[in-house]
Order: C-alpha cells, then structure tokens, then sequence
C-alpha cells in the first residue's frame, strides 16, 4: 500500500467517523429537530453520488468513506423522520 492510499484512508477514516457523534446523539436524545431535511436529502445524494465516482474510479478509500458516510447519514434521516 502506498502513501497516498494510506493517506486517502486516514483522511476518509477521519472525515467519515466525525458523523458518528451525530448518529449517537440523535440516537440517544430521540431528537433531530436541528439538522435539516434539505442538507440531509442533499449531502446523502451527494454522498450517493461519490460512491459512484469512487466505483467508476475503483478509488477504495473513496468507496469506503463515502459507503461508511450514507450509511451514517441515512440513519441520522430514518431518526428525524422517527421522531418528528
């Protein structure tokens, strides 16, 4: 493994697991009544698409990190849409 794919999965590593906080307070206060739907509607399509990118490029540390990050994003919406 080369220094630009290790540094590629550290900085997705770090970006990705920064949703995390969010996924477990949102989680834990059964609230989301401050994060928007239009950012969450729009990053998760954004995010979708960059998976795609990642695929099209066969870019594993954009594939991970992005996956990782819809995953996490997609969770945050189901929650605001449980608890509204």
């Amino acid at each position: 493994m080369d220094f630009v794919m290790v540094l590629g999965l550290l900085a997705a590593t770090i970006t990705t697991f920064s949703f995390f906080p969010q996924v477990l307070k949102t989680w834990q206060t059964k609230s989301a009544k401050d994060v928007s739907y239009l950012m969450l509607i729009s990053f998760n399509t954004g995010v979708f698409l960059w998976v795609l990118y990642g695929i099209a490029l066969k870019s594993l540390p954009i594939i991970l990190a992005n996956s990782v990050t819809l995953v996490f994003n997609l969770i945050i919406l189901w929650l605001k849409i449980k608890y509204r």
